[in-house]
Formats: C-alpha cells, sequence, structure tokens
C-alpha cells in the first residue's frame, strides 16, 4: 500500500467552482479574488485579507511592508521551513535565530529576553534596540506557529510591547488554529497564510495575508500587482513592486476548500487521534502534546524518537518509504543549512533544543482523507520496524504490551518466555485504537 505524505482533499464543489471561472473568461484580476479575501478576512477574524501566489510572497511582502531592511534584525526561529528567514534576506535584514520550548518547537519567549538582556542595547532616547554584536536594529519578532501549534503569544507580545517591536506572524501552517479563542495569524500588526497542497485548505499555489490596518492592506495590494496603485492608470506605478497575484482560478479553488474548511479540520483532527490511540505508550516514541489554551490545526502529525541514537529516525525514514509511507524529516535547522552556513552570517550561538528537534522529528502522513486503512498500515508499519529496531539499542529488551502503559521492556530473565510475536503486539495495539 502507499499512503502519501499528503494529499489534497478535492470534491466536485471545487471542480463546479474552478469551471464556472474557466467558462467565465476572465481568469485572472476578477470578482473571485476579492470574495475570496473577503471571506477569508471574515473567516480568521481581520479587517483586511491580501491574496497572493504563495505563501512565501506573503512573508516578502509582509517583511516589506513593515518598512524592515537593510542594517535590521528580526528575532525568529531557526525550527522552520526555509521561507520564514528567506523572506528576511530578500530585503537585506537578518534573522537572528534564539532556541525553542523542546516540547512545542515553537518560539520561546523566554530565549527572546535571555537574547535581547545578554546582546542587545536600548537607546535611552528613542527607544531603538539595537544588537550590540553586529550593530544591527531588532525591529521585530517572527515567530512561526509550527506545525499548526500556536506559539506562546501572550509571552511575545509582552516583550514586542516592551521593546517597540513589531510581530510579522508565520501562519503558514496554522490555518484554524487558536490561541485563547483567538486565531493564529491575527495577533500581530501582519500574518500569513499559505495554500500549498500540504496545508489544510489548498489553493494549489497561494497564500493570504491579514491584517488591521488598512493602510498596509493597500500597500500590499499594490506590491502584488507590479507597484500600481488602485486607481491608477494601468502602466502606472507607484512604487517597485512583483507579479505576486493570485488568479481568479485559484481563487474560486480556495472559495470552495474555505467553504469546507469545518470538515477538513475535522478530517485531520480524526487522524490525529488515531495516531494518538494507536502509538501512545510506546518507549521510543514521543507524541505532540497538547497545550493549555491552545486549539491545534494538525499541518503534520510529527513524532520523535530518542536523541540517543540520532541514525534511529533517519533508518525509519529510509524503512517506512520502501514501505510506500510518505514521511519527512521536518525541520533541518535553518541556521545548519549550507547555503546559510556559507552566505549569510551564520549563527555560532548553539542551539540545543533546535538542533535536537532537527535531529529526532519525524512526521507521518496527514491529510482529512485518510483512511482507516492507511493509518493502520501506517502505524502497524512503524510499530513492526521500532520492534525490531529495539533489539538493535544498546541495553533495550524485547518489546511488550502491557494494559496500563501501553509499551514497556520486559524483564531480562524471562522475556524469552513472556515476550509476544511481533504481530500480535501490534494487532493488538491497532485494535485498541479502535475501541
Amino acid at each position: 500500500m502507499d499512503v502519501p505524505l499528503s494529499c489534497p482533499d478535492i470534491t466536485d464543489l471545487e471542480v463546479e467552482y474552478v469551471t464556472r471561472v474557466l467558462r467565465s473568461g476572465q481568469l485572472s484580476l476578477g470578482p473571485r479574488v476579492v470574495e475570496f479575501e473577503e471571506k477569508f478576512a471574515a473567516y480568521v477574524g481581520t479587517r483586511y485579507a491580501v491574496a497572493v501566489n504563495s505563501g512565501t510572497s506573503a512573508l516578502h511582502l509582509a517583511v516589506r511592508a513593515q518598512g524592515i531592511g537593510g542594517g535590521d534584525e528580526v528575532i525568529t526561529t531557526s525550527f522552520s521551513f526555509v521561507a520564514s528567514s528567506n523572506c528576511l534576506i530578500y530585503e537585506y535584514a537578518l534573522p537572528v535565530f534564539v532556541d525553542i520550548d523542546p516540547h512545542t518547537f515553537n518560539l520561546d519567549p523566554r530565549e527572546i529576553q535571555r537574547f535581547i538582556e545578554s546582546c542587545c542595547v536600548v537607546n535611552t532616547k528613542t527607544g531603538a534596540l539595537t544588537d550590540a554584536r553586529t550593530s544591527r536594529r531588532v525591529r521585530a519578532i517572527l515567530p512561526v506557529h509550527v506545525f499548526g501549534l500556536p506559539c506562546d503569544m501572550d509571552g511575545i507580545m509582552r516583550i514586542a510591547r516592551k521593546y517597540n517591536l513589531q510581530i510579522i506572524e508565520d501562519a503558514c501552517e496554522a490555518l484554524g488554529a487558536k490561541y485563547k479563542g483567538k486565531q493564529a495569524g491575527t495577533f500581530g500588526d501582519i500574518g500569513v497564510f499559505a495554500f500549498y497542497p500540504n496545508k489544510q485548505m489548498t489553493t494549489g499555489e497561494g497564500g493570504m495575508i491579514v491584517t488591521n490596518d488598512e493602510k498596509t492592506a493597500m500597500l500590499c495590494r499594490s506590491l502584488r500587482n507590479q507597484g500600481r496603485g488602485t486607481e491608477r492608470d494601468w502602466l502606472s506605478h507607484l512604487r517597485l513592486g512583483y507579479n505576486y497575484r493570485l488568479s481568479d482560478i485559484h481563487s474560486a479553488l480556495g472559495l470552495a476548500q474555505l467553504e469546507r474548511i469545518k470538515e477538513l479540520l475535522r478530517g485531520r483532527t480524526r487522524t490525529a487521534a488515531f495516531y494518538e490511540q494507536a502509538l501512545s505508550g510506546h518507549p521510543l516514541i514521543k507524541l505532540p502534546r497538547s497545550v493549555p489554551n491552545c486549539t491545534r490545526s494538525w499541518f503534520v502529525y510529527p513524532i520523535q524518537l530518542p536523541l540517543s541514537d540520532c541514525s534511529l529516525r533517519d533508518r525509519l525514514l529510509t524503512q517506512l518509504r520502501a514501505q510506500g509511507i510518505g514521511c519527512q524529516a521536518y525541520f533541518p535547522a535553518i541556521h545548519l543549512q549550507p547555503y546559510f552556513q556559507q552566505d549569510y552570517c551564520a549563527q555560532k550561538d548553539f542551539l540545543p533544543d533546535t538542533e535536537a528537534a532537527s535531529k529526532t522529528c519525524l512526521v507521518l502522513p496527514m491529510f482529512s482523507s485518510a483512511t482507516e486503512e492507511q493509518l493502520r498500515y501506517v502505524c502497524k508499519t512503524l510499530l513492526e520496524l521500532l520492534e525490531t529496531q529495539s533489539l538493535s539499542l544498546a541495553g533495550a529488551a524485547p518489546l511488550r504490551r502491557d494494559t496500563s502503559s501501553g509499551y514497556k521492556p520486559s524483564g531480562g530473565r524471562d522475556h524469552a518466555h513472556s515476550r509476544m510475536e511481533p504481530h500480535v503486539t501490534i494487532d493488538k495495539l491497532i485494535a485498541d485504537a479502535q475501541s
């Protein structure tokens, strides 16, 4: 059986909406874009939304719209997809990485405060925050809601207010996630979402900028459309801009997906619940934990393997893929990426929790239309592989099922007599997940 890492959930509704646009004769710069923006803003709870052709484009315009550029630094995370740092480098600003919370994988407000206190000085007259090591001004914080779990926005917002820092929220993986009942992506000065096919909803390619500031929204609309003004001649350009427009075809797909967003999110939650039931209690697997005041929107399902055997994760990746199961090592630390080490003032500080997560995280297939048969196959295969791998770990004994705590090492002397056969153990676990 083949189980992809992700799969867009497309129905007749999406086909119908896209077909209408194709038959209309207006494939771009038409009414579907405006309608998509208005309905998306209503869904997340902001005054304005600006549709663009990718999440990366949304991030780039967000940085540019906030006036961040050469000589500036932005505090962010290295445990992310590279776009969250690239968008800063596009504008000649530099990311400064601080460590993550090892339990949530998100930017840790305590580490932000530690960086400011140990590395920065505050201008008593202007309030400007400067990195004493680089003489660059620290302008903003860019939190990433990693894997669809909201960051500690109270802690981040307190720091931003104290030091007059802007907040650019990367919610590309977190559509539908909430922090204290409020949608992720709507806390800062500007937020961004992405609609690549592996996301909670898709437009094929696409992204969205959200803000409550009218001037920021108007600027982003101009920047995405070659710098044109809203009421100017087509060949009149007010500023340097880009071709970051989203077409009506993509917007029609987005409108249909947005109508189904509750259904799409429920399907992902159902998939995550299956994994939690099937894999809970295994001594080699650390499952994602729930966090108070946070509603996670499942972008992927991340598990962690033991750091003591750094090769285990990579062996499992190879073996799962050989069995037709899509999986990935999310995320390689950005500050250790080859291009970053070579070209962009690579950070020398050790980020222990970021690097540990990068070495141990493995994400399993996650999509709203995943079937029970597919999920059973993923879990059974993973557990069979771990049963084999456990025997090679130093000092590890074979695993057996314990009714109170899931899997546990069996006793050294009697394991030859008490050990269950692997297929019996795994089938029982899967059966328990269905009960």
